[in-house]
């Protein structure tokens, strides 16, 4: 994801030259110095390179595995210029886990991006920390439009865009596996099965974009009364689609919870583990279990607060 942010900021005309990477090996951050003109710097080569690499930004932008970013902010803190932007597009690590090892003039903020940031068209959820500024949450969106379409939210909606968004384009590719099934079914070869399913996908996104009109309006257009594809759509009504996404994305809400609660019990001190099972618990309504695994300080202010934040 990282890289496909380096690529939007550089197609907007942003200046190679004040850009800073830090990679895990050197020929990662030779690769970036000799291709992009960006400076890098890799952890093969220091282990100061990440704080050589966020020295002088105003902005830090924050790509490692979710476990690793309080760690590594804490390890960065005191390279980090006065009120500068922390953006983070782990998921799970809560504003507040971040907070809590940062300076208290820097800024932090969230950003969700999913996986069609790579060919531009992202949508990317953002949510601000107590701390960040309009100019953050602003240069934040600006950021993240080199990709693709931006949305601010609460963080506490977060989890629940990541099951739309987040996990979206596995639903659409889903479905196109299975269109793609029927027409072999009926006799396409995978050549042309592949051809008639992706481009009829990407015609009809192209057509919901151009046209201005709602799906429903667009499906009604194509569903002339009583005929084939009335049929077809009436057969699909059959299994209830609206309650199967329903109950998918649920699904996916409580696999997240699931895994918060096997992260805890792995690193019961992690603050962003920590945080995020809380804030998680919270949001299910399960006080007292939450009162019975954390401090009673971290609880309260989960509640009061509406959000997470370590003291």
């Amino acid at each position: 994801m990282g890289g496909a942010i380096l690529a939007g900021l550089l197609k907007s005309g942003f200046n190679p030259e004040h850009i800073s990477v830090s990679t895990k090996s050197a020929a990662s951050a030779e690769k970036h110095i000799d291709e992009l003109g960006v400076h890098a710097f890799a952890l093969e080569n220091g282990a100061d390179a990440n704080a050589m690499a966020v020295a002088g930004a105003d902005v830090i932008l924050v790509g490692v595995k979710p476990a690793y970013v309080t760690e590594v902010l804490a390890e960065i803190a005191e390279a980090i210029n006065e009120n500068a932007l922390v953006i983070s597009v782990a998921a799970g690590v809560t504003t507040a886990s971040m907070e809590a090892v940062l300076p208290e003039d820097v800024g932090v903020v969230r950003a969700m991006p999913n996986t069609p940031a790579i060919v531009g068209r992202a949508v990317t959820g953002i949510a601000a920390g107590e701390r960040a500024t309009d100019w953050a949450i602003e240069t934040t969106v600006q950021l993240f439009e080199t990709v693709g379409k931006t949305l601010v939210l609460e963080e506490s909606r977060i989890d629940a865009l990541s099951t739309i968004s987040g996990s979206g384009p596995a639903y659409v590719f889903y479905l196109i596996e299975q269109l793609t099934a029927a027409a072999k079914h009926h006799g396409f070869n995978d050549q042309d099965a592949a051809l008639l399913v992706n481009e009829t996908f990407l015609g009809a996104a192209e057509l919901l974009l151009a046209s201005g009109k709602s799906p429903e309006a667009l499906r009604k257009q194509v569903t002339s009364p009583n005929g084939t594809t009335e049929r077809a759509i009436a057969r699909m009504a059959e299994t209830d689609l609206e309650s199967m996404f329903i109950e998918a994305t649920d699904a996916a809400l409580a696999r997240a919870r699931e895994l918060a609660a096997k992260a805890y019990q792995l690193q019961p001190s992690n603050p962003a583990v920590l945080d995020t099972y809380g804030w998680i618990l919270l949001k299910n309504k399960e006080r007292e279990k939450a009162v019975l695994t954390f401090p009673v300080q971290t609880v309260a202010l989960l509640t009061e607060n509406k959000k997470p934040k370590r003291v």
